[in-house]
């Protein structure tokens, strides 16, 4: 890792066609080509850009499914060497037995990272093998860089596991499917990442998905947050294709003081817990 003053991070905002893989591939070319023609260093993809997300069935899901040599992690691997950027996307893996909700980190020296959703929505419970390994932290020639996927976000223990391992930016693929809230309100989930980045001093990028997919509609919340928990990008919702950019003094993610007496990891009292 050799760092940099600032990274220049992208969330790309669009709307994958469940089952039509060739179309997803060449919608996620189309994204990350313009992300990095925009200077972005990381270019983050929604959940399961690779294959739709809403499955009739965990048969379905099989039959569209890649392995990791499967053609949408091939084409992510040279689109990295040649732009050299880090992508960060989700896909629908396959596994010796069954399948994952699963993102890839593809790094520009061919370097692949896999994380498996650990923390299942609703209907993945049918569908999906539950991950059991930790969000990973990736050391790349940009920074030390985590993921997880989508509902894993809604568990502050699991968030703050890349935290205190080092991380600087969490990239998060996601597919927030919209529902009622109170006149005024922005979507929750979105508020919830503001919350985590804070409370670590840790960068946040969270690629949601927009369109509608068999009768779900989508937030649309896609956003760059800081470490102090502020948006940088998409501070407000945005059910629409969308290109997200924000550069990130990633240094700041490595000063967790945030009073003279404060610090958000060494104050913690995991004994009382």
């Amino acid at each position: 890792m050799t760092g940099l003053p600032t990274l220049k991070v992208a969330c790309q905002q669009i709307a994958p066609r469940v089952g039509e893989l060739d179309y997803n591939r060449e919608l996620g070319q189309r994204a990350i080509r313009e992300a990095a023609a925009e200077g972005a260093q990381v270019v983050v993809l929604p959940e399961l850009v690779q294959s739709g997300y809403v499955f009739t069935d965990r048969q379905e899901a099989l039959a569209l499914s890649e392995a990791l040599d499967g053609p949408t992690l091939t084409l992510w691997k040279a689109l990295a060497a040649e732009l050299q950027v880090v992508i960060v996307g989700g896909f629908c893996e396959r596994l010796n037995a069954g399948v994952a909700n699963s993102a890839a980190l593809v790094e520009p020296e061919g370097r692949v990272t896999v994380y498996r959703k650990a923390h299942l929505w609703d209907r993945e419970k049918l569908v999906f093998t539950v991950g059991d390994q930790p969000p990973p932290v990736v050391e790349t020639r940009f920074g030390a860089i985590a993921m997880l996927i989508c509902y894993d976000l809604e568990f502050p223990e699991w968030v703050r596991l890349p935290a205190l391992a080092g991380g600087a930016l969490l990239c998060a693929p996601v597919n927030w499917p919209d529902g009622p809230r109170p006149p005024g309100e922005r979507p929750a989930e979105m508020v919830r990442v503001q919350a985590n980045a804070a409370v670590n001093r840790m960068f946040i990028a969270a690629c949601d998905r927009c369109g509608d997919e068999r009768g779900v509609a989508w937030v649309g919340g896609s956003l760059i947050v800081d470490a102090d928990g502020y948006p940088l990008a998409g501070s407000a919702r945005q059910p629409q294709q969308q290109l997200l950019l924000a550069e990130l003094p990633l240094a700041d993610a490595r000063h967790k003081h945030i009073s003279a007496h404060n610090h958000v990891h060494l104050d913690r009292r995991p004994a009382l817990y």
